[in-house]
This record gives structure tokens, sequence and C-alpha cells, in this order.
């Protein structure tokens, strides 16, 4: 597969065998600058493990053939300590449990400083200056002093919004995003979500985002790509996949939502969908 006008990354004929067990059949993806690609399928169908091989976190036991192509680099070629300075640099992921992701016994200024002079060989001044101004970007109140606390001591969306600030401060031209809203309250996951959009768009991010919820996926994700299996079965921009569904099971996951009684024809009928439905509404 050639690499696509434009992405930053590109995943050709991916394939990952675990203990005989075969994850992902031949992935193809590409992730584009300034564009969310939303990764859609049900538990197992090898979607997380997809963003896993990206950031060069899979099993030791993994057999992977394929590429994963990062500006001209294989990404499933790099011996352990090449990838360890991709990773966090020129990929940044954010996990879907934040208060697993983020160490308990540091500091947030700590964590967040620590990764910067380690990939970009800042001085302490200089990390801390970027740390309150990530901080700041992700709307985090009071980032001077946010940088004395630990993680225990932010809410769970503000905790979501620090590990995506430690992602993305020594900016990564990719963002891994591996199902961010699940472990949130309802109440403070628009507000994550409008973050990941308003970052894409201002940064150039390219982002894929890995959720089951198809609420979510329409709300954000300018293209859709659905998996079944270790296979993807359907992608496209999102309103072809969602309005005008090729694959049965795209469309059996359509009419699995709740309340789908009569089909959708719109986007707006996938978000009414969503639990609650007017979950990407509110204040930022």
């Amino acid at each position: 597969m050639s690499e696509p006008a434009g992405a930053v990354l590109t995943i050709s004929d991916l394939r990952i065998d675990i203990a005989g067990t075969k994850i992902l059949r031949g992935i193809d993806l590409s992730l584009t600058p300034g564009r969310i690609q939303g990764l859609a399928g049900e538990s197992g169908s090898g979607k997380t493990m997809t963003g896993l091989a990206v950031i060069g976190l899979l099993p030791p036991q993994a057999k992977v053939s394929g590429s994963i192509d990062l500006a001209g680099t294989d990404l499933t070629r790099l011996p352990r300590p090449r990838m360890n300075l991709v990773r966090g640099r020129d990929i940044g992921m954010v996990f879907q449990d934040p208060s697993t992701s983020l160490h308990p016994m540091l500091s947030v200024g700590t964590q967040l400083t620590d990764h910067v002079r380690h990939h970009l060989k800042l001085s302490r001044a200089q990390a801390r200056e970027r740390a309150v101004a990530m901080l700041a970007r992700v709307r985090i109140p009071d980032p001077e002093g946010a940088l004395r606390r630990f993680s225990h001591q932010f809410s769970g969306g503000q905790r979501q919004r620090v590990a995506i600030a430690i992602a993305l401060a020594c900016e990564p031209k990719v963002l891994i995003a591996d199902e961010p809203t699940t472990a949130l309250d309802v109440t403070v996951q628009a507000g994550v979500l409008r973050l990941l959009r308003s970052l894409a768009d201002d940064m150039g991010l390219a982002v894929l985002l890995v959720t089951h919820d198809l609420g979510v996926m329409s709300a954000i994700a300018d293209d859709v790509a659905v998996m079944r299996a270790g296979v993807i079965v359907e992608a496209g921009p999102r309103e072809q996949v969602f309005i005008a569904p090729g694959h049965e099971y795209t469309r059996s996951l359509l009419a699995s939502m709740p309340g789908a009684t009569g089909g959708v024809s719109s986007l707006e009928d996938v978000r009414a969908l969503a639990e609650p439905a007017d979950r990407i509404g509110g204040a930022p």
C-alpha cells in the first residue's frame, strides 16, 4: 500500500499473531495531520491492539508483519531503544483510565517536566515553562499551582486533560486516543472530546480515536473505520459510514444503539442515540 498524499502515518497490511491467535489480519489505515480517524468495533475486534502496535507496546511474544510508516520510517522494524525515542516524542498516547496512566507518587509538574527534558533536552526552567503552557492549553485551572499537585487531587476529567498534556508536551505528529472518555463521568466527557477536536485543528495533529461509542465517533471524527475480528470491514468519511453504511456489520452496530428502531438518516440521529443525548453540548 503506497502512502496516501498528506499522510503522516500509514499502516499497511498489518498482521499480529499472539500465541497462535490471529489478532490483526491485514490492517490498512492512514492518519493525516489535522484529522481525526475513528476506529470502531466491538470488544476483541483488534482496535486497541492497532493503537498499541503504532506506539510499540505490544506483548513481547507478538509476531508482527506488514508495516507502520512514520515519515519514511517503518516502526515495526525499529529496535527498542530507537522506538523509545519515537514514543512520546513523535507519537503520544492517551489511555482509557487516567487514574492508572498517571503516576500517583509524582507531582504533575515532575511528570511533565521529566518527559520534555528527556525528549527535547530542555533546561529545567524551559521545561517548567512548557509544562505550564501545556496545562493552560488543555484548560487546567491555575496551571502554575497544578504543577505542584498530584493526580488524586484532580477530578477525573482534569486527570484526563493532564494525561493529554503529557502526551502532547513534545508536540508529536500523531496522537493515539484509546477510549479516552470511557472512564469519565458523562457530564465531563463532552469537554474532553471538544478538547481533542480543537487540538487536532490547532496543532495539525493526526489523531487515531479508538472507541466503541458511535455517538462520540459521529461528534468529532472526520473519518471512520469499522473493525471486526481483526479486519477493517468498512472505512470512509463519517457521513458516508453512518448515513449510508455499505457493510452489514456497520448497519448492525448502528441498529444496536439503544433506541435505534427506525434507522439513522443523519449524524444528528446517531448523536441523539448516545447516552446521554446532550453529551456533546455544554461548556468546554
